[in-house]
């Protein structure tokens, strides 16, 4: 009979899985407060939710989803359930969710984890995205160069810094870098990373409130500002007007500010004009693909990171076949790991084929 480890890591391969194939936005907001129970006989998962509006959101969206990639890991067919949460919910196979998880970050990137500066600020940087765990190549040594010039000496050249590129590539790892870089060299910086629909959310609160004297307050102030998928701002007037202000006021006194998108700045629509030329007036720089080898060594990194170790004919296999974006490359190499223990199988090429089956069907 199954160990309650192995109920456990079915749950969270799904979660690992979910975390690599949403929007950061909706698993932190429907997945992450999630909890569960899984049967000894692995048959059933019973998810807990907190509420009744939240479940019925999950059964329509998500439920078919996690059922499909439970029986894809366990080799069986799994039977989701989902219950209101009780005050004590009682622990026996079910796991919690991870308090971050990587995205570009990554995400994507994982998660943005609040951590108090030296002065008390709440920069919200992931500690964990630094320039030393980003793997370097053709495809981002531009980005990555003047990240690290800017980290060096901020508000001086490359100000704007505009970073720009596809889904999951790394923008966001690089921000992170630029602000933990800083950090360390000036304990006491006042440094901010922020999601752009954040950013509008801020704007929203104040008109609400009548507290724009503090929303100044906290943006005017900072010596680095890290803002993420600027492109979220297009029809937004009343966010781009204090956005405009808040841009101003940080050159003005010589601070930094770093932005990724999807596109480059004149690509951007209903967005103004004088906020564009404003984003196009420091350095504006892609992030293209990786390259295979630069994948291989992406994967065997990540790998290493978690505990594991990738073989390099493996790296290869995996690499020739996914070639979209990191996250995906991460995706792949969580279900990977994840097949390697739960199935308690050395990691090989075949183990690869085996867990990434569904991905390798639909690529030929």
């Amino acid at each position: 009979m199954p160990s309650e480890g192995v109920g456990a890591s079915l749950w969270q391969a799904c979660v690992d899985q979910l975390a690599q194939e949403l929007s950061e936005q909706q698993f932190n907001t429907w997945i992450k407060p999630l909890t569960a129970q899984v049967a000894d006989d692995l048959s059933r998962i019973t998810v807990f939710v907190a509420n009744r509006f939240k479940l019925d959101w999950i059964r329509a969206q998500y439920a078919a989803r996690i059922a499909a990639m439970a029986e894809q890991i366990s080799g069986q067919p799994v039977m989701i359930e989902l219950a209101l949460a009780p005050r004590e919910i009682p622990v026996r196979t079910g796991v919690s969710l991870p308090a971050t998880v990587e995205a570009d970050v990554p995400r994507e990137a994982p998660a943005a984890v609040e951590e108090p500066g030296g002065n008390g600020f709440k920069n919200r940087l992931n500690a964990a995205l630094t320039f030393d765990t980003l793997v370097e190549g053709s495809a981002n040594r531009m980005a990555r160069a003047a990240a690290m010039h800017v980290a060096g000496t901020p508000g001086h050249l490359y100000n704007p810094l505009f970073i720009y590129g596809g889904v999951g590539l790394g923008k966001t790892h690089l921000m992170h870098a630029v602000g933990n870089k800083l950090l360390a060299d000036r304990f006491d910086a006042k440094v901010l990373y922020i999601h752009a629909e954040q950013f509008v959310s801020d704007v929203v609160k104040a008109y609400q409130r009548k507290t724009f004297d503090e929303f100044k307050e906290r943006y005017h102030s900072l010596d680095l500002l890290l803002i993420d998928d600027v492109q979220f701002f297009a029809n937004k007037d009343r966010t781009q007007e204090e956005f405009f202000n808040a841009f101003e006021a940080l050159l003005a006194k010589k601070s930094h500010i770093v932005m990724t998108s999807d596109t480059y700045p004149k690509g951007l629509t209903d967005i103004h004009e004088r906020l564009v030329s404003r984003f196009d007036s420091g350095l504006t720089v892609a992030i293209e693909p990786p390259e295979l080898e630069m994948r291989v060594a992406i994967l065997i990194n990540k790998a290493t990171v978690e505990g594991a170790e990738m073989p390099e004919e493996v790296a290869f296999f995996v690499a020739k076949n996914v070639r979209s974006n990191v996250r995906e490359l991460e995706g792949a190499l969580r279900k990977i790991l994840a097949y390697s223990r739960f199935n308690q199988k050395e990691i090989s090429i075949q183990l690869a084929r085996e867990a990434l089956r569904d991905l390798l069907s639909i690529q030929n």
